[in-house]
């Protein structure tokens, strides 16, 4: 896929900060591609960007109108069509990461094909996956994963790339989600493959690598999750993961979308590691990492040393406070990862 920037972020009338996750992900990772949002009356996110119509959007060098919301089921509401045409109609392409593709709806893709315009379903891949064979291939893997969806998983893999490269590590991110392909511009999202190739796509999406390599896989849903926890599975024993990083929102009391309330962070590093020894029985957590956006400063930092010292692990908060203690932890355990390969 080629999508064009600058982009033209589409919220709707999504009802919160969480349902435009997405959205906000590219904003954050990619703010130079970012022009401007446009909302629909009643729309409860702000990207904080400029508010902007088409017309505003197009006549400021927008390429493409970006549908930045996650919802369940990923099903693009009628009445957002509308907008979308007039995009379509105006010069725009139009990208989305629903699990419903922007062709299903007639007059999207009418609107397309009259304007000559390209849709961009970044949920569909494509590529065709084997079933996951399980087998130990070399390189080092670290996956994140949660005590619930939207708890920080791709931000902490993100964080880690950056950093690890910063270190001379040689280290990628593996986009397994939407927003991490949007941002990344590869990769798979797990939640659309069919559940017997799950494990095969994302040893695709990891493949065989150097001994000292690392990919840093975006973690998905959470294994206590009644709705996603089948794709959480799965992703867990293609990453095959050396290392894992436990991510935590600490306010919620029950888990995203569900009333069932949410696990431990020493119950998601035990059922992680026995499931896990499926396809490497070397797994082991190196991590923890907290999103204290609703705690003050000396409240978050107290919360995560009083973590620290209960697991034995580094905690930290990768956009407060970076994932330097994570790295340093990798770095004493796999010492082989931290010189680049030569060439």
């Amino acid at each position: 896929m080629q999508i064009t920037p600058p982009y033209l972020m589409f919220l709707g009338d999504v009802p919160d900060q969480l349902a435009a996750k997405t959205a906000h992900g590219i904003v954050d990772w990619r703010p130079e591609w970012c022009l401007g949002q446009m909302r629909l009356p009643g729309c409860g996110a702000d990207l904080h960007l400029a508010d902007m119509s088409i017309a505003d959007a197009v006549a400021g060098g927008a390429r493409t109108l970006v549908v930045g919301v996650a919802n369940a089921g990923g099903v693009l509401p009628a009445h957002w069509s509308q907008s979308i045409v007039a995009a379509l109609a105006a010069g725009m392409d139009v990208a989305s990461g629903l699990h419903m593709r922007l062709g299903d709806n007639p007059a999207i893709a009418e609107a397309a094909r009259q304007h000559g315009r390209s849709l961009f379903d970044v949920r569909h891949s494509s590529q065709r996956f084997d079933t996951g064979k399980g087998t130990k291939r070399p390189g080092l893997r670290l996956l994140t994963v949660g005590t619930d969806c939207s708890a920080g998983k791709k931000y902490t893999a993100l964080a880690l790339e950056r950093e690890m490269r910063a270190r001379g590590f040689d280290a990628d991110f593996r986009a397994t989600g939407q927003t991490g392909v949007f941002i990344s511009g590869r990769g798979v999202a797990i939640d659309a493959v069919v559940a017997d190739f799950i494990s095969g796509a994302v040893e695709w999406i990891a493949p065989a690598a150097d001994p000292g390599h690392w990919d840093l896989v975006e973690g998905q849903g959470s294994l206590f999750h009644p709705s996603f926890a089948g794709v959480t599975m799965g992703l867990l024993h293609g990453a095959q993961p050396d290392a894992f990083v436990v991510c935590h929102e600490p306010t919620r009391t029950t888990m995203r979308g569900v009333r069932h309330p949410l696990p431990s962070i020493t119950d998601v590093i035990d059922l992680t590691i026995r499931c896990g020894r499926l396809t490497n029985p070397a797994i082991t957590c190196t991590g923890i990492s907290i999103n204290t956006q609703a705690l003050g400063e000396a409240e978050a930092r107290a919360y995560l040393d009083r973590l620290a010292g209960e697991h034995g692990l580094p905690a930290t908060d990768p956009v407060r406070f970076g994932v330097g203690s994570l790295v340093d932890r990798l770095a004493a355990l796999y010492p082989q990862s931290t010189r680049k390969p030569k060439g």
